[in-house]
């Protein structure tokens, strides 16, 4: 299972004895892509378009881009190192069972960029969080932003829960992640420190997201 703890959308591996009792569960070798839960696709149906990103269902041919986004030590720097060979398997199943997940791809050329996710019940008193991750090459142009917007327009309507904001959490120290979230409109809410490092969370209201 990912569960982000940077902000910046890098999943993490939590330590041993400090994972949270979510229930995972993963397809077989031989699973179908995507796996069926009852009659549908347990990942997301939309397909959200940008000026110039395109964000979409996970399909197999992202799995190289995925790699790369587990196991690059600069999108994995405030999580400790990259993931471990021997989990990648598990991590790359994944991928067809994460709900609302989204890969990026530019609209041009469909080259994926990144990842967008909206976990309809996090750990966090069952509250929608929105996670996110982008190859380094592609940072500093604006991408990580617009990818952002656009999945969080979607998900204040498509993805319901009673409480009427989404949270994102990142470390304290990842000042680039800091810096999108309060770009887009959302107020730190809370700091507390988790697997030895302070943690900001941030939480928007529809009516505050910003163009």
């Amino acid at each position: 299972m990912w569960t982000e703890c940077d902000g910046m959308g890098e999943w993490c591996d939590f330590p041993a004895g400090k994972r949270p009792s979510i229930p995972v569960s993963l397809p077989g070798a031989h699973a179908p892509w995507p796996p069926v839960w009852e009659g549908r696709a347990m990942t997301s149906a939309a397909d959200l378009v940008t000026a110039r990103l395109r964000l979409r269902a996970p399909e197999p041919a992202d799995v190289a881009a995925y790699h790369r986004l587990w196991t690059s030590a600069d999108v994995r720097r405030h999580l400790g190192g990259p993931v471990a060979a021997d989990r990648l398997p598990a991590y790359e199943r994944s991928l067809a069972t994460t709900p609302h997940l989204f890969s990026v791809v530019t609209a041009d050329d469909g080259v994926m960029i990144g990842s967008v996710v909206i976990d309809p019940g996090s750990r966090f008193e069952a509250r929608r969080e929105l996670s996110y991750q982008f190859l380094p090459e592609h940072w500093g142009r604006g991408y990580a932003r617009e990818a952002v917007r656009a999945l969080l327009a979607w998900a204040f309507t498509a993805v319901p829960s009673p409480d009427p904001s989404i949270i994102a959490v990142t470390q304290v120290a990842n000042t680039r992640s800091r810096g999108l979230l309060e770009s887009l409109g959302m107020r730190r809410v809370e700091t507390f420190e988790e697997f030895g490092e302070p943690q900001a969370m941030y939480a928007l209201t529809a009516p505050d997201l910003r163009g």
